[in-house]
């Protein structure tokens, strides 16, 4: 007994040994993963920021017409049709974060972030830290994938999270809120565990290196200590609810732009996007004779921030900078909606600075950067970190947590990504984010506009076994015709009333990298057994309750064999 107690002493000694080993290399490839997103963040940023000023020293008629070119450029990078790359990128962390079984793919990254490039440097209405976040996660993610022998089996998103985190901290010069937001941002009501060490010495790692090429000169100068006052905290708590309430206008705003950007042609998408974008940036040299509505936003805080512009003209310019957001993001540009949110918060807090006349100017708008940012993205703690480094003073703190708080009650389940969940979930919840592409079914049988009712009951409806058919036209998808929509039609008209006549053309249509449960919920809306899936306005298969029944029970095989 005595020699067996012995062995597994030594057992336990060696595995405590060889785990204390194996963190201390994880640390490694966390500290090289935040050092090369670091040099990857400052290439990208001296880059984008060289294009962006070309354009704003040129004329007006090349700020007029460069986001709309930027779009063009973007879109011919990512491709057309079927085989493009989406456009998305803090997305595309927070959905392979939660897929489990397979790594951020790498092939679409040189794609995303050369349209990045073209969308920002032409002065998209983006920021960069999407782009960012999503180059350190790609990094990380290769990294991990060539030394994958190190990671247990609950950490395969390591180090993608170390370099989602390298990545917002290089671009805000802000360590701790990389670090907060990484965690925090892939669910609505809990953060990423087991990955806090990692991410944080990724994090610092990146921001040295980023500051070293780049400086440590903050983003935006903030002044001034604001004192605790139950005027000042009450109107934190004011702006927290107006920037909740309008942070919700602003999430329907873009995803309505969304949809618009898979719904629409390219073409007209595009000529529909660049002339709002023109316009935004005629009207905003219109009203401060400056570049306002162009870039990321700072020189329209900077602006904001000056006591002799009132709260009519700052709202005109808030507005312009939401239309052109939501052009850029419709016409299918790539970049950041986290400085997007900051701006808007700032703007708010700067009207609501001049309803209640406080002595320090800068604290208002600092109150809407937390609230609107912490509720956009549900990120209430990075928020607050991100106040706190961005301004170095902690009287703004305390004000800052009241006003996001305020806000996160106010949003709801409502999110700019439609990727967070809740919280950690169990089998079936991570089976209804997978993407539409694990049940698309691509050969289903369509029909033509011009096709009669009779050709179509016996040959989709009887032939196929099918409750309801897509109409689609030349690859354009046109409604869905169910069977009882036939019941409309007398039967002796059947064989000359076209498809056309009878088809539903108000049905919901999906994106291909639309994730099963929100296809299921909008099925189940609609009342329909089948769902279309379009790219770029063009049909290129259905989701049916068939194939999510048959692809439950797949991964059901798999999961008991596994």
């Amino acid at each position: 007994m005595a020699r067996w107690r012995r062995t597994i002493r030594r057992l336990r000694r060696r595995s405590l040994v060889e785990r204390s080993r194996r963190t201390r290399q994880v640390v490694l490839l966390a500290t090289a993963t935040g050092a090369l997103t670091g040099l990857a963040v400052a290439a990208f940023e001296r880059v984008t920021a060289e294009v962006l000023r070309a354009v704003l020293s040129g004329p007006l008629a090349l700020q007029v017409a460069a986001p709309g070119l930027g779009l063009v450029l973007a879109l011919v990078v990512l491709g057309v049709g079927p085989g493009r790359t989406p456009p998305s990128t803090s997305d595309e962390y927070i959905r392979s974060f939660h897929d489990a079984a397979a790594p951020m793919p790498l092939r679409p990254v040189p794609r995303r972030l050369m349209a990045a490039v073209a969308t920002l440097g032409a002065g998209g209405p983006l920021g960069y830290e999407g782009p960012s976040l999503y180059m350190g996660a790609a990094i990380g993610s290769a990294l991990q994938r060539r030394t994958k022998g190190l990671f247990g089996p609950d950490e395969g998103k390591v180090l993608l999270v170390a370099g989602a985190a390298a990545g917002v901290a290089a671009i805000f010069k802000a360590p701790v809120t990389g670090l907060v937001f990484a965690l925090e941002v892939p669910y609505q009501d809990d953060l990423a565990r087991r990955m806090l060490l990692p991410a944080g010495i990724s994090a610092a790692a990146s921001y040295l290196v980023f500051a070293a090429i780049a400086g440590t000169e903050p983003l935006l100068a903030v002044a001034g200590q604001p004192p605790f006052n139950l005027v000042d905290l009450g109107g934190a708590a004011a702006t927290g609810l107006l920037c909740g309430l309008l942070a919700r206008l602003f999430i329907a705003v873009i995803r309505r732009a969304k949809k618009l950007r898979v719904q629409v042609r390219p073409a007209w998408r595009l000529v529909g996007a660049g002339a709002v974008l023109a316009g935004t940036v005629g009207l905003g040299h219109a009203a401060a004779s400056a570049d306002l509505a162009l870039g990321p936003g700072y020189s329209a805080l900077t602006w904001a921030m000056k006591p002799e512009n009132g709260v009519a003209v700052i709202a005109a310019l808030g507005t312009l900078r939401v239309v052109g957001t939501a052009a850029v993001v419709a016409g299918g540009g790539v970049g950041g909606l986290f400085i997007p949110l900051v701006v808007q918060g700032a703007l708010i807090g700067r009207a609501m600075g001049g309803v209640f006349e406080t002595s320090t100017t800068t604290l208002f708008p600092v109150l809407g950067m937390a609230a609107f940012l912490g509720a956009g993205y549900r990120v209430p703690l990075a928020a607050v970190v991100f106040v706190a480094e961005f301004t170095g003073r902690p009287g703004f703190v305390v004000p800052g947590l009241i006003a996001a708080i305020v806000a996160q009650l106010v949003m709801g389940r409502s999110s700019i990504s439609p990727y967070q969940a809740a919280g950690r979930v169990g089998h079936l919840e991570r089976r209804l984010r997978l993407p539409l592409s694990a049940a698309l079914d691509t050969e289903s049988r369509t029909a033509p506009p011009d096709a009669t009712v009779e050709e179509l009951f016996w040959q989709h409806f009887v032939g196929g076994r099918q409750y309801s058919a897509a109409v689609v036209d030349g690859g354009r998808f046109c409604g869905l015709v169910c069977a009882e929509d036939l019941t409309s039609i007398d039967r002796s008209d059947w064989a000359t009333t076209p498809v056309e006549k009878v088809l539903r053309a108000d049905v919901p249509v999906a994106a291909p990298d639309t994730a099963l449960g929100d296809a299921v919920r909008a099925m189940e809306a609609a009342g329909l057994d089948r769902l279309a899936v379009c790219d770029d306005g063009r049909f290129v298969g259905v989701i049916t309750a068939a194939g999510l029944v048959q692809l439950d029970e797949l991964l059901e095989r798999a999961e008991g064999s596994s």
